[in-house]
C-alpha cells in the first residue's frame, strides 16, 4: 500500500512538473500583451510627461487632441526626431509610431519597441515651433 501511494505521489508530481514546463514554454513563445497608453493634448502640451517601456513591448497609443489646432505624435530615437524636426512631412500615419492628430480628433498608432533603447528616445510633435514649446517627452526602458 505504501509503495502504491509513492507511485501515485510521484505520478502527480511528474504531472505538475510537466504542466509547469508546458506553461512556461507557452508563455515564452507568446508575445507580450499589448499595453494601451492614452495621451491627451491640451494647450499644446502632452499630458504624458514621460514613458517607461519594457524590452520588446508593444504599446498602442490613443492620442486625443483637444486643441483647435493640429498636432502630431511621433515615437522614435534622437536621429528620427531630428529628421522630423528639420523635415517637411505634412502628415503621418503610414508608419507605426507616427500619426497626425487633427484638431478635436482622436487617433491611434501601435509601436513595438526594440529590446534595447539608446539614449534619446522620445515622443514629440514637430509641427513648426511645437517641439521648442515643449511638446516632447523622454522614453526610457525598464531594466
Amino acid at each position: 500500500m505504501r509503495l502504491k501511494r509513492r507511485g501515485t505521489a510521484a505520478a502527480a508530481l511528474l504531472a505538475v512538473a510537466a504542466a509547469v514546463v508546458v506553461l512556461s514554454l507557452t508563455a515564452a513563445a507568446s508575445p507580450p500583451p499589448e499595453r494601451t497608453v492614452y495621451v491627451t493634448i491640451h494647450f499644446s502640451h502632452f499630458d504624458l510627461a514621460s514613458l517607461q517601456v519594457s524590452p520588446g513591448e508593444t504599446v498602442r497609443f490613443v492620442v486625443t487632441n483637444t486643441d483647435p489646432i493640429d498636432h502630431e505624435f511621433l515615437v522614435g530615437d534622437a536621429q528620427m526626431q531630428q529628421i522630423h524636426e528639420l523635415g517637411t512631412e505634412a502628415s503621418h500615419g503610414a508608419r507605426p509610431g507616427e500619426i497626425s492628430v487633427p484638431a478635436g480628433a482622436t487617433v491611434s498608432t501601435t509601436f513595438t519597441f526594440p529590446d534595447q533603447l539608446a539614449p534619446g528616445w522620445e515622443f514629440a510633435c514637430h509641427l513648426p515651433g511645437h517641439y521648442a514649446y515643449g511638446m516632447h517627452g523622454p522614453i526610457t526602458m525598464t531594466t
